[in-house]
């Protein structure tokens, strides 16, 4: 039974009865595609232009170009390195050019006149090994696939999160600029997104009596730094027609391998209408405006 038909074989040799005879050896047991070069610089040439060439078996001892030269020209070119080469020689049969086959990258080295069996079994061998490959190679680039869906759905279910979430929400970079918002941001502040992106936080944001959070974002960075997470605070948003609301304020940092911060998460609720118990005078104000 005849197999690998979908591999491809590029004979060469300077000898055409040599070429018949060794491509009705492979058609003999095996359904691979042969192409066929009688020159080094015509198996160049081939090796280039043809793709997917996954066996070359190579005669040594041609004119102008031999076989160790054409060899070390196929592996210095980055189409064709990848492809193992077989030697075939009737003449340079010592141990001496069987090391210099391997050295310029032969993956073997075979002698004339050639034994049937043991090349049919060298190329099936070769053929074998870069089915598996290919077979891992599918394995792996389906896991790659799978893994990638599994983060595309991860990230898009986070971006729904985000996007829908009721607090607002500001990336900063470790200078206060503005890097992202989320939509309940934007509305809380007035601004499109990109508006936001040209601020700082400091111009958007106070804290208590501070006018600008500019004052103090080297206190928050010293802070993040040793704890990476703020806790609620009071504070207030500028909105961009100037109105001050009141919100709940968090910080958290994001920190590289170095443990130097790439971004801060500040997180807002808004507190508008809230009433803190223990706020004598917004307690009497409640009290006599329920009378």
């Amino acid at each position: 039974m005849k197999r690998y038909s979908g591999f491809k074989l590029l004979i060469v040799d300077d000898h055409e009865h040599n070429l018949f005879t060794l491509r009705a050896l492979i058609q003999k047991h095996m359904d691979a595609q042969i192409l066929e070069a009688t020159s080094g610089q015509q198996a160049l040439d081939i090796a280039i232009k043809e793709p997917g060439i996954d066996l070359i078996i190579l005669d040594v001892q041609m004119p102008e170009m031999d076989g160790f030269q054409t060899a070390s020209m196929l592996k210095i070119r980055k189409k064709s390195r990848g492809i193992p080469i077989i030697f075939l020689t009737a003449a340079f049969k010592t141990q001496e050019f069987q090391q210099k086959g391997y050295e310029v990258g032969g993956a073997d080295y075979l002698l004339k006149p050639i034994d049937d069996n043991q090349l049919i079994n060298k190329i099936s061998t070769y053929f074998r090994l870069i089915e598996k490959e290919r077979g891992l190679n599918q394995v792996l680039e389906q896991k790659v696939a799978e893994r990638t869906a599994e983060l595309d759905q991860a990230k898009m279910h986070l971006e729904n999160i985000i996007r829908n979430m009721g607090e607002a929400l500001l990336i900063l970079d470790p200078e206060g600029r503005i890097k992202d918002a989320n939509p309940a941001a934007c509305q809380m502040l007035g601004y499109p997104e990109e508006g936001l992106k040209e601020l700082s936080i400091g111009d958007v944001f106070e804290e208590k009596e501070d006018e600008q959070a500019g004052a103090f974002m080297g206190t928050w960075l010293e802070a993040l730094i040793r704890v990476g997470v703020l806790s609620k605070i009071e504070a207030r948003f500028i909105a961009r027609d100037g109105r001050r609301v009141p919100i709940l304020f968090s910080r958290t940092a994001l920190k590289d391998s170095q443990g130097m911060i790439t971004d801060i998460i500040c997180i807002a609720k808004d507190m508008t209408g809230y009433v803190r118990e223990s706020d004598p005078s917004a307690m009497a104000a409640a009290t006599s405006n329920s009378l």
